[in-house]
C-alpha cells in the first residue's frame, strides 16, 4: 500500500502520537498517585462518569455526524457544504453545553452527594463545568479534520492538552512547595480545564487558517463566500447532522449512564463487602486509576485504527465496494487478537513487578495481572464497533454495548458485596467476552446480506 495512502498516513500520525500522549498521561497518573495517594485517585476517579456524560450529551454524537458528512461533501471537493456541517456542528454542541455547564455549576452539591455519593466531589465539578463548553469546541474540529482524513490536528491537540494539564498541574505543586504548603486533588481538576483550554485555542486557529487557506485557492473563494450567506443551507446541514447524532448521544447517554452507575457503585459495594470507606475508595482508585491505564495502553494504536476506519469503511459502503470492506474487517479482527495476545502475555508476566516500580503498590500489579486477560477482547471490540459504525449499524453497537453493560452491573451489585473485587474483575472479562463475540456475528452477518444482495443484483 503506498504511503501516501491517508488511511496509513491517519493511523501512524494518531499511533505515534496516541502513544507519546498515554505515555505522558501514564507518568502524569504515577505522579498524581504518588502526590495524592490511592485514596485521592479513588475521589478523582469519580469524575470520570460526568465527563463522559457531559461528553455524550454536547459532543460525542455531533462529532461522528461532522466526521461522516465532511468525508463525504470533502470527496466531491465541495468543501463550502464542509465547512457549512462544521460551523453547523459547532453551533448546535455549544447550545447543548454552555445549559450543561450551568447545570453542573448550580446543582454541583446535590450531584456530588447523590450522584457520585461523595460530597469531595462538589468543588471538582465547579471547576470541571468550565471545561464542558472547550471540549465540545474542540471535538466537533476534530471530527472535521477526521472526515477530511487530516488527522495531524486531532493528533497535535492530544498532546497539546496533555503538556496543558500536566504543566499546570506541575506548576501547581512547585508553587505549593515553596510555600510549605500540600496541593489539594483540586489542581488535577484545574489541569483538565486548562489543557481542554489549549487544545480548543488551537483547534480553532488551525480550522481558521484551513478556510483562509481554502477560500484564498483558485476557484474557491467565491464558494467559501457563499457559504456564509444560505441561512436555509444550515438549516439543511442541521437536519443532517441531528438525525445522525441524536440517536449517536441517545446511545452514548443510556451507555454512560450505566458506565456511571457502575463507577458509582463499586466503592459503595466494596463497603458493603467488609471495607471502610478510605480503603474502598483506595481500592477503586489502585484499579481504575493504576492498573486499568496501563491495561488501556496499548489502545492507543486500536484507537488509531478505529478513528480512521469509520469514514474509510463509510465510503466503501456508499460507493458498494464490499471487498474492502471484508478486506479491512479482516486485517483488522486478526491485528487486535494478535496485539492483544502479546499484550496478555506480557502484562501477566510482568504485572507484578511493573505494579510495584511504577506505583510502589502491590494490589496494582495483582491487578494488572488478573485484568491481562481481557486484552484480546477490549482493543477488538474497539476496532469492531468503529466498523459496524461505518455500515451505518449503530443500533446493532448500542444492542451490544447495552447488554454488556448489564452483565456487568450484575456482577456489581449481585456478586461484588459478596466476594470482593476479584469478582468485578471477572465480570468485566465476561462482558467483554460476549461483547467481542456479539460484534464478530453481526458483522458476519452484515457482510453476508451485502454480498448475496449484490450477487443477485
Amino acid at each position: 500500500m503506498k504511503r501516501s495512502n491517508p488511511f496509513i498516513t491517519g493511523t501512524i500520525i494518531l499511533t505515534l502520537t496516541g502513544l507519546l500522549s498515554r505515555l505522558i498521561g501514564f507518568f502524569y497518573r504515577i505522579y498524581l498517585s504518588r502526590l495524592f495517594g490511592e485514596e485521592g485517585m479513588g475521589v478523582y476517579q469519580l469524575l470520570s462518569p460526568v465527563l463522559a456524560l457531559t461528553f455524550s450529551i454536547t459532543a460525542a454524537g455531533l462529532q461522528t455526524a461532522i466526521s461522516k458528512y465532511v468525508a463525504g461533501e470533502a470527496s466531491s471537493k465541495s468543501y463550502k457544504s464542509s465547512f457549512r456541517f462544521l460551523m453547523t456542528g459547532l453551533a448546535l454542541s455549544l447550545l447543548l453545553s454552555l445549559p450543561c455547564m450551568g447545570v453542573m455549576l448550580h446543582f454541583s452539591e446535590f450531584i456530588a452527594a447523590k450522584f457520585l455519593l461523595e460530597p469531595r466531589t462538589a468543588s471538582m465539578l465547579r471547576i470541571i463545568a468550565l471545561s464542558v463548553p472547550l471540549g465540545a469546541v474542540h471535538s466537533c474540529i476534530n471530527g472535521y479534520f477526521y472526515g477530511v482524513k487530516k488527522a495531524g490536528l486531532p493528533a497535535a491537540t492530544q498532546l497539546i492538552e496533555q503538556f496543558f494539564r500536566v504543566a499546570c498541574v506541575f506548576l501547581a505543586s512547585f508553587l505549593a512547595d515553596g510555600r510549605g504548603t500540600a496541593p489539594t486533588i483540586n489542581v488535577a481538576v484545574v489541569g483538565l480545564v486548562v489543557g481542554e483550554f489549549g487544545a480548543m485555542i488551537v483547534s480553532i486557529l488551525a480550522v481558521y487558517l484551513r478556510f483562509c487557506r481554502l477560500s484564498s485557492t483558485k476557484g474557491l473563494r467565491e464558494n467559501a463566500v457563499k457559504a456564509l450567506h444560505p441561512i436555509s443551507a444550515y438549516f439543511s446541514a442541521a437536519a443532517k447532522l441531528l438525525a445522525l447524532s441524536v440517536p449517536l448521544s441517545l446511545n452514548r447517554i443510556v451507555i454512560n449512564l450505566l458506565q456511571s452507575i457502575e463507577a458509582v457503585y463499586i466503592p459503595s459495594m466494596l463497603q458493603t463487602y467488609g471495607y471502610d470507606s478510605a480503603t474502598a475508595l483506595s481500592v477503586y482508585g489502585v484499579l481504575t486509576g493504576m492498573a486499568l491505564p496501563l491495561i488501556f495502553f496499548p489502545n492507543a494504536l486500536t484507537g488509531s485504527i478505529s478513528l480512521m476506519l469509520l469514514p474509510v469503511v463509510s465510503e466503501a459502503d456508499a460507493a458498494g465496494n464490499r471487498s474492502a470492506v471484508k478486506r479491512a474487517a479482516g486485517k483488522t479482527i486478526y491485528s487486535c487478537l494478535f496485539l492483544g495476545g502479546i499484550c496478555t502475555l506480557g502484562f501477566l508476566i510482568l504485572g507484578r513487578p511493573v505494579g510495584r516500580l511504577l506505583f510502589h503498590s502491590e494490589l496494582a500489579g495483582i491487578f494488572i495481572c488478573s485484568l491481562s486477560f481481557i486484552c484480546p477482547f477490549l482493543y477488538l471490540c474497539a476496532t469492531l464497533t468503529s466498523i459496524l459504525h461505518g455500515l451505518g449499524k449503530a443500533g446493532s453497537v448500542f444492542f451490544v454495548n447495552v447488554s454488556s453493560l448489564l452483565i456487568r452491573l450484575a456482577f456489581v451489585f449481585f456478586l461484588l458485596p459478596r466476594f470482593g473485587i476479584n469478582s468485578y474483575i471477572a465480570g468485566m472479562l465476561f462482558s467483554q467476552i460476549y461483547s467481542a463475540g456479539l460484534l464478530l456475528l453481526f458483522l458476519k452477518r452484515i457482510i453476508g446480506k451485502k454480498e448475496k444482495s449484490c450477487a443477485r443484483f
